[in-house]
């Protein structure tokens, strides 16, 4: 997602033995995927620990929460630092963070196990998300460096969502088609994460090593463009509360509120509100960003009233078609807003402005949908529903202006 870092990576015997920058642009994109692919995972499990494992509703939004927890520390933490210490030295640790995770959800169905696989995962999560987006666009440029950075741009992006997209329909056929459905999903991921950790390792550097002392993540933009920097950062907080919203509780909905409690079907709505998303962004690609984050905005919009309508009549094609809406709504605006943070970072930090962008996005995964889970307590579902679309309707009314401002 950003352009490549004059600053040339250490040559010799080693790099020489690894792929090139165009195959090296493929591995990580993989790898980036199949990341975020296994982070969804349990979706469609979570009705299954809830049967065999007693898991409340409550416990599932906890479990939920942790993930987001890891995430938002990391990308504190360490999300920035592979703009001076390298991307491949921060990718690496980070997918095998993640294959880590899934031998703990492979020991035990444990809350208290599930818990720190769940920090683990979001703890790599941090580590990768911003690193690999800046990655992809180094790896396009030194492969084609005549080329715009729309193909950058565009792989970062599907592969954030075709990722999330991927991973909760394999884990809810195999969990409804297969034995050890919260056994086989994990086994599977921990395989392809192994491949990816091999892909990334055999990945091209784009940043050389430099002596820098450390600081915690910062915003790293000119303070004329915080403004719009703070204004894509909420939108990407309204972005990811939408997506959360499928990979949380929206499995519940559907087993509960509509009752249709299939593992497969489970998988799929969330698969498909991803899909749309990364549809969206294809489509989407050669409009202006200002035409993305209008569209966005006003997709996710019509997408959570239709969602909120559909539990409350008990449709699951209206809740089906409101997902769809509100997917694409969160792939426009999160793209629109990736795209507005490159521009406005100056090229040496933006690792660390994407980092601060993902920040807000991940911080929209936990509050919001932790919020809806404490919430489901007290009052009905649709209720509960309702109060959450009326707040993110709020937030994207909120930052419309200073996002489509020319």
């Amino acid at each position: 997602m950003t352009t490549v870092i004059d600053r040339p990576a250490a040559a010799g015997k080693t790099e020489r033995r690894r792929l090139s920058h165009e195959q090296g642009f493929w591995a990580v994109a993989f790898a980036f995927a199949v990341s975020l692919a296994f982070t969804v995972v349990p979706t469609p499990l979570w009705a299954i620990y809830q049967r065999h494992d007693g898991y409340s509703t409550i416990a599932v939004t906890i479990a939920f929460a942790a993930y987001a927890f890891g995430v938002i520390l990391s990308l504190f933490l360490a999300g920035h630092v592979s703009d001076w210490l390298g991307r491949r030295r921060i990718l690496l640790p980070a997918v095998l963070l993640e294959a880590l995770s899934a031998v703990l959800f492979l020991t035990s169905t444990g809350f208290g196990v599930v818990i720190v696989a769940r920090v683990l995962s979001g703890l790599g999560i941090g580590m990768i998300t911003a690193t690999a987006t800046a990655h992809l666009s180094e790896l396009h440029a030194k492969a084609r460096p005549d080329a715009s950075r729309a193909r950058g741009d565009l792989v970062a992006t599907v592969a954030n969502l075709g990722g999330f997209a991927f991973g909760p329909v394999v884990s809810g056929l195999l969990a409804q088609y297969v034995g050890a459905p919260l056994r086989t999903p994990y086994l599977v991921f921990l395989g392809l994460l192994l491949v990816a950790a091999l892909a990334v390792a055999l990945a091209p550097e784009t940043v050389a090593a430099t002596a820098r002392r450390y600081r915690p993540q910062r915003v790293g933009v000119p303070a004329a463009a915080r403004p719009r920097y703070f204004a894509a950062a909420t939108g990407a907080f309204a972005s990811l509360s939408v997506l959360g919203l499928f990979t949380s509780l929206a499995p519940a909905f559907v087993a509960g509120t509509l009752h249709h409690p299939s593992r497969a079907l489970a998988g799929a709505v969330a698969s498909l509100v991803f899909g749309s998303g990364a549809v969206a962004q294809v489509l989407l690609r050669r409009r202006s960003i200002r035409a993305q984050l209008g569209t966005g905005l006003l997709l996710i919009v019509l997408g959570l009233a239709t969602v909120t309508a559909a539990v409350w009549a008990a449709s699951l094609t209206t809740f089906l078609l409101g997902g769809v809406l509100a997917g694409a709504g969160a792939g426009a605006l999160l793209k629109g807003g990736i795209s507005t943070v490159v521009d406005l970072a100056p090229a040496g930090i933006r690792g660390e402005a994407l980092a601060g962008l993902f920040l807000g996005g991940y911080l929209g995964l936990a509050v919001p949908v932790l919020g809806l889970g404490v919430l489901t307590q007290v009052v009905s579902a649709p209720v509960a529903l309702l109060g959450f679309a009326g707040a993110i309707a709020a937030l994207v009314a909120l930052v419309s202006r200073p996002l489509l401002r020319r």
